[in-house]
C-alpha cells in the first residue's frame, strides 16, 4: 500500500472511531433459523420417528387455536416478500434463484394457503392431541410430526419415506385415526412454514443488497462530482455498521469493481474489515453461493411437495397406517378384507 493510501486510511480510522462512539448499530430484520437439517436417510428417518414418539408428552389442556394465526402470519410475510421481489424486478435488479422460484410459483403458494384455510376450521385442530413441551408446545402432536418430516427431508415429500416415518412413530406410540387424516393438512402447513422461512432469508438478503447498492451509488456519484469527499462517505458507511454478509459484500463488490481507480479505496476498506474478522471476500462470496444453492433446493422441494399433496391417495395412506385397520385385516377368515 502506498504512503498516501496509508495516510488516508489513518484519517478514515480516526473519523470512524469518532463517529462510532455515539453510533447505534442498525438492526436487519428477517434473519431466521432455517427449517433445514442434515438430510436423513430412510433408516435414519425410521430411528428419528421412534425417538420423536418417545420424546412427545401430551397436554391435558386445550389452549386456544394457534395454527390459523400462524398461517396468517406466514401469509402476511410471504405477500410482503413477493411485493419486495416484484419491485426489485421492476427496477431491473438481480435476484437469486430461490427468489425466482418464489415469484414463478407464488400463485401455487396462494392457492395452497387458501386450501389450508378451508381444510382447517377453528375447532378442528383443537380436537387433536396437543404437545405439553418443546418448540411445538400447545400445537397438535401431528403438526410436529409433519414439521419434523419436512425438516429431515429439506422439504421433499417421498410417499414411501413418509409411510416409514409414521409407521416408526406408531411402533412406539399409536396415533388416533383423526391424526392420520390430519397429516395431509399438517404437511401443507409445514411446507408453507418452510417456504416462509426461506422467504424471510430472501427478504433479509434483498435488503442487504439494496443497502450495498445505495452506498455504491453514493460513492460513485461522489467520485464523479466531489472526489475529495469520498473519504467522508466511506466514514459514513462505516459508522452505519453495514452487515458484513455475503449479499452485502457481493453486491458492493459487483457495483464498484473495475470502475474508477478512486473506488479502490472503499473496496480496500471492505477487505480490511473482513480480514480483521477472520474472513475474506472470496470465502464470503463462496459461502453465499452455497447458501443460494441450498435455498433454491429447499424451496423447489417444498413447492414440489405442495404439488404432490394434491395427487396422493390419502385414503390408501390412512388405511395402511391405521393400526385398527391393520388389526381387522389380520382376521384369519379374511372376512373384513373381503367386505366392500
Amino acid at each position: 500500500m502506498k504512503t498516501g493510501d496509508m495516510t488516508i486510511f489513518r484519517k478514515l480510522r480516526e473519523l470512524i472511531t469518532r463517529y462510532r462512539e455515539n453510533a447505534t448499530p442498525p438492526k436487519y430484520p428477517g434473519e431466521e433459523e432455517m427449517l433445514r437439517s442434515k438430510l436423513f436417510s430412510s433408516d435414519q428417518l425410521v430411528e428419528h420417528g421412534k425417538h420423536l414418539a418417545a420424546s412427545h408428552r401430551l397436554s391435558s389442556q386445550h389452549p386456544r387455536e394457534q395454527l390459523l394465526s400462524r398461517l396468517r402470519r406466514n401469509e402476511h410475510l410471504l405477500v410482503g416478500v413477493y411485493d419486495q421481489l416484484t419491485d426489485a424486478v421492476a427496477k431491473e435488479r438481480r435476484i437469486t434463484p430461490a427468489s425466482e422460484w418464489l415469484l414463478d410459483n407464488f400463485y401455487l403458494i396462494e392457492e395452497q394457503i387458501r386450501t389450508a384455510k378451508q381444510h382447517l376450521p377453528k375447532r378442528y385442530s383443537r380436537e387433536l392431541p396437543r404437545l405439553l413441551k418443546g418448540t411445538s408446545a400447545g400445537l397438535p402432536r401431528v403438526y410436529d410430526i409433519a414439521l419434523e418430516g419436512i425438516l429431515c427431508s429439506d422439504g421433499r415429500i417421498d410417499p414411501e419415506n413418509l409411510s416409514r416415518f409414521v409407521a416408526a412413530y406408531q411402533s412406539v406410540t399409536a396415533l388416533k385415526l383423526g391424526e392420520l387424516w390430519a397429516i395431509p393438512i399438517m404437511l401443507r402447513l409445514a411446507l408453507i412454514e418452510n417456504i416462509r422461512h426461506i422467504a424471510a432469508l430472501i427478504a433479509a438478503g434483498r435488503k442487504e443488497r439494496d443497502l450495498a447498492l445505495y452506498w455504491a451509488e453514493k460513492m460513485t456519484e461522489t467520485v464523479e462530482n466531489d472526489p475529495k469527499s469520498l473519504i467522508l462517505v466511506i466514514a459514513d458507511m462505516a459508522r452505519s455498521n453495514p452487515p458484513m454478509t455475503a449479499p452485502f459484500v457481493s453486491e458492493f463488490m459487483r457495483q464498484l469493481q473495475g470502475r474508477s481507480p478512486a473506488l479502490a479505496l472503499p473496496l480496500s476498506w471492505l477487505e480490511q474489515q473482513l480480514v480483521e474478522s477472520g474472513m475474506s471476500i472470496e470465502l464470503l462470496v463462496e459461502s453465499g453461493n452455497r447458501q443460494q444453492a441450498a435455498d433454491q433446493v429447499s424451496i423447489s422441494n417444498s413447492i414440489g411437495g405442495l404439488r404432490l399433496l394434491g395427487v396422493m391417495d390419502w385414503t390408501e395412506f390412512v388405511e395402511a397406517m391405521s393400526l385398527v385397520e391393520q388389526t381387522l385385516r389380520a382376521d384369519p377368515n379374511g372376512t373384513y378384507g373381503n367386505m366392500s
